[in-house]
């Protein structure tokens, strides 16, 4: 402000709104701490196009932790 640059808080505050208010400021609703974040980084990958990159990064990762991580152990045949 010191330099005369023009603030976006319009810009600043439409996406406030459009990713937590919309979803977020819904009569009676109550959220967790930990699920509103959860929806509102779901709303961002939404809103910036990545679901979908993100989507096939959780599903590695879930087999990664379920499947690969389990059975990684090498063992020897034995006759």
């Amino acid at each position: 402000m010191a330099n005369g640059w023009p603030i976006a808080t319009g810009i600043v505050e439409g996406a406030a709104r459009h990713l937590i208010a919309d979803r977020l400021d819904i009569t009676g609703a109550r959220w967790s701490p930990a699920g509103a974040e959860a929806v509102l980084k779901l709303r961002a990958l939404i809103s910036n196009g990545d679901l979908d990159a993100y989507w096939r990064y959780h599903l590695q990762q879930e087999h990664q932790r379920s499947h690969t991580a389990r059975y990684q152990r090498q063992y020897q045949l034995t006759a």
